[in-house]
């Protein structure tokens, strides 16, 4: 892969969470020019811009605005998380935080003179089916929504919810032609970093005290990428320009609860883990406030696109990405 050889000028909306400190400090620290969109600016390397996420508004012209005109890359992150309970608001909310912004950004670049040569969308690897079968690509790959999830049940609907999210959020990344602006959907799989509160330390809080066996039937897959790896892939997309339309970004090789919770545990030197079936994990969610999909549904998601086109892993394999986690989140102090 090639460098970029002049400093690019990144806006990244919605940009304050997890995945977007990892793509400022990624690019910030190679020399390029970081602007994070949010709510409620903050001290940090990156310039950071305050923005509703609603509207532009006449008082808002000359700040945000501006800062995509002229812009190389926009990477859109904006949306509230899905780390909750999907009552009737956090619904809503989930929802029109995600199609009112990029909307709203199509709206906006359109409007430019000089509008961003990219932007990428957050999606997500949440769009395809529940799939124990075989893995899903971007050209193959079917996209989920009333599926059984057993020979004789379907799938609840809550993923329903989930993954008819994910499909109008593309449809509102591409319904706005933009001439001048080539549009990457990221169907992004779980990104772990070493960072607190994030879902690596979730998980190694169970495996800690005990409670990091397998996960329901540990039949699922789950899709991954390291926080590297995912930096590294956006950087790669922003370099080929001839790539365009949905991307998965994943690690090639998605495994089964089971095998992941294992090898999480050797990372940490952790011989045993106390199974967690599938009615305390739903007792587990209420109380967390969180919902068990996040565990249950089977995510095995493949990066087709960014392999034919020669993008290289890091981490292929999850032993040795959580290697790598497990000794950064040990040496964070």
């Amino acid at each position: 892969m090639t460098t970029t050889v002049r400093p690019l000028r990144i806006v990244i909306p919605g940009g304050s969470g997890q995945v977007g400190r990892i793509l400022a400090k990624y690019f910030q620290e190679r020399g390029h020019h970081v602007t994070i969109l949010t709510r409620s600016p903050y001290s940090a390397p990156w310039q950071t811009v305050h923005w509703n996420g609603e509207q532009p508004g006449v008082e808002e012209v000359g700040s945000w605005t501006e800062t995509l005109n002229g812009a190389d890359v926009c990477i859109n992150l904006a949306g509230r998380s899905v780390n909750c309970r999907y009552n009737a608001e956090n619904r809503r909310e989930i929802y029109e935080s995600r199609i009112n912004t990029t909307s709203l950004l199509n709206r906006v670049i359109a409007s430019l003179n000089r509008p961003p040569r990219l932007w990428l969308n957050a999606s997500t690897a949440t769009i395809y089916r529940h799939a124990l079968d075989r893995a899903m690509d971007e050209a193959t790959g079917e996209l989920g929504g009333h599926e059984f999830i057993s020979r004789t049940r379907r799938a609840p609907g809550t993923w329903n919810f989930s993954i008819r999210v994910a499909k109008d959020w593309e449809a509102a990344f591409f319904a706005n032609p933009t001439p001048h602006t080539r549009k990457i959907a990221m169907r992004s799989a779980i990104v772990f970093s070493p960072d607190p509160g994030n879902s690596l330390a979730i998980l190694l809080n169970l495996v800690r005290v005990g409670l990091g066996g397998t996960q329901g039937n540990g039949r699922q897959y789950v899709s991954w990428i390291h926080e590297n790896d995912f930096a590294r892939a956006v950087e790669f997309l922003i370099e080929r320009e001839d790539i365009s339309g949905p991307v998965n970004i994943a690690a090639p090789n998605p495994l089964p609860n089971r095998e992941f919770m294992q090898a999480l545990r050797d990372a940490w030197d952790m011989p045993n883990g106390i199974p967690l079936p599938k009615p305390l994990l739903e007792l587990g969610a209420m109380f967390m406030r969180t919902e068990s999909e996040l565990v249950l549904k089977s995510r095995c998601v493949v990066p087709a696109r960014l392999l034919a086109a020669g993008f290289l892993f890091e981490f292929r394999n999850w032993s040795e990405a959580a290697e790598d986690l497990v000794r950064q989140w040990k040496n964070r102090d």
